[in-house]
C-alpha cells in the first residue's frame, strides 16, 4: 500500500491530508447530529408536563444541562415568558439565527475539500501525462520503460486517490445539509410548540 502511495508522487500529500481532514469531519458530524437528536427528543420529554405545571425554573435547569440548540432556543422563550407571543417568537428567532452557524459547522470545510480533492487528483493526472510525454519524447519511441510506467503510475494513483477523498466528502456533505435541514424544521416546530403552551393554550399535537 505504501508503494502505492509512494508512486503517486508529491501530490499524494496534499490528497492525503485533505482525507485525514475529511475523515475527522465526517466522524464529528455523525456524533454531533446524532447526539444532537437523542438528547432533544429526552429534553422534551422532560419539559412539557413541567411547562404545563409552570415550573419555569426546573425547565431552564434542565435546558442549561441539555446543551443543545433545542435546549438554547427553549430556554430563549422561557425567559421571555413575560412578554407578547410576537416578541417571543422574534426572540426565537434570534437565537435559531445564532444555531444556524452552530449545526453548519465544518460543512463548508467539507464541500471545498470535496473539490479540492477532485482537482488534486486531476492535477496528477496532468503532471504524470507530462512526465510520460517527456519520456517519450526525450528517449525514442519507446523510453525508458522504468521511468514511463512511473509517470502513468502517478497519474492513475493521484487520480484514483482524488475520487477516493471526493466521493464520500460529497455524500457526507449532501447527507449533512439535509440532516441540518430538518434539524432546523424540528426545532422550530418544538420551540413553536411551546411558545402556545406559554401562552397558556394547550399544545398542538
Amino acid at each position: 500500500m505504501f508503494e502505492v502511495i509512494k508512486s503517486g508522487g508529491i501530490i499524494m500529500v496534499p490528497i492525503i491530508l485533505c482525507g485525514v481532514i475529511s475523515t475527522f469531519i465526517i466522524i464529528e458530524r455523525l456524533i454531533f447530529y446524532y447526539t444532537t437528536s437523542k438528547g432533544e427528543k429526552a429534553l422534551l420529554e422532560r419539559i412539557y408536563p413541567l411547562l404545563k405545571r409552570k415550573e419555569f425554573t426546573t425547565v431552564i435547569e434542565e435546558c442549561d444541562r441539555s446543551n443543545t440548540p433545542l435546549s438554547r432556543l427553549l430556554k430563549k422563550a422561557v425567559n421571555y415568558r413575560h412578554y407578547s407571543d410576537k416578541e417571543i417568537k422574534e426572540a426565537v428567532l434570534n437565537e435559531a439565527n445564532l444555531e444556524v452557524p452552530r449545526l453548519e459547522r465544518f460543512l463548508t470545510p467539507l464541500g471545498t475539500i470535496a473539490n479540492i480533492a477532485t482537482l488534486l487528483g486531476l492535477l496528477g493526472t496532468v503532471t504524470g501525462n507530462i512526465q510520460a510525454f517527456g519520456v517519450l519524447g526525450s528517449a525514442g519511441t519507446m523510453g525508458n520503460p522504468a521511468i514511463l510506467a512511473g509517470a502513468i503510475s502517478e497519474a492513475l494513483v493521484t487520480t484514483a486517490a482524488g475520487l477516493v477523498v471526493s466521493i464520500p466528502s460529497i455524500i457526507f456533505y449532501s447527507y449533512f445539509v439535509s440532516r441540518v435541514s430538518k434539524i432546523i424544521t424540528r426545532i422550530e416546530a418544538s420551540a413553536g410548540d411551546v411558545i402556545i403552551l406559554l401562552s397558556g393554550r394547550e399544545r398542538i399535537t
